[in-house]
């Protein structure tokens, strides 16, 4: 396995390596076509509307992968996101309205950790980077639950390597499919 040097990441490289991540993604995609607009999109995730932005740095120092992370009760604030997510996905917007409530009509309502995005840059898929990230993630969840979705079928071994499993699949309106999984405290 690769080493990796996880620690706090800034929102705007976060973005850009995200929308790198995610540049196959069903779900964005279906909200971006072509991905135009991603990284700002993912960039006003990580700065307004996820609590933690942790990454994953490569032996040169550069960042390679991303996640980003809620605790339980986080209120993510929409306001100040707005003018970004308009800018980045123009009249796709209302897509990310309709992401967001459908997803969150899908939340489990006890405590637990949320992680909303995690990826690495696709050279580097593979290496263990996106395990190591995941492994931090999981390390600070202080024994509740953790919750998540999946938008790629092929992703689910990944997810129950790390104790994860498939509660439902649901789909987005005129979209593909949505896997919720969820973590067990442990």
């Amino acid at each position: 396995m690769t080493s990796a040097d996880i620690r706090p990441g800034d929102p705007v490289e976060a973005g850009q390596v995200l929308a790198r991540a995610f540049h196959d993604d069903p779900v964005i995609n279906w909200m971006l076509p072509g991905g135009t607009g991603a990284p700002l999109m993912f960039t006003m995730l990580a700065r307004h509307i996820h609590a933690i932005t942790e990454a994953v740095h490569d032996e040169g120092g550069a960042m390679v992968g991303a996640a980003l992370w809620d605790p339980p009760g986080h209120v993510p604030d929409f306001e100040s996101a707005v003018p970004g997510f308009v800018e980045a996905m123009g009249e796709r917007v209302s897509y990310g309205m309709v992401l967001d409530e459908t997803l969150a009509a899908h939340r489990p309502r006890e405590p637990h950790w949320y992680l909303a995005q995690i990826g690495t840059v696709p050279e580097r898929q593979g290496t263990g980077l996106g395990g190591a990230l995941m492994r931090a993630g999981l390390a600070r969840c202080d024994s509740l639950p953790a919750y998540l979705e999946s938008s790629k079928e092929a992703n689910l071994p990944f997810y129950e390597r790390h104790g994860f499993a498939m509660t439902e699949k649901f789909w987005l309106p005129d979209g593909p499919p949505i896997w919720g999984m969820w973590r067990e405290a442990v």
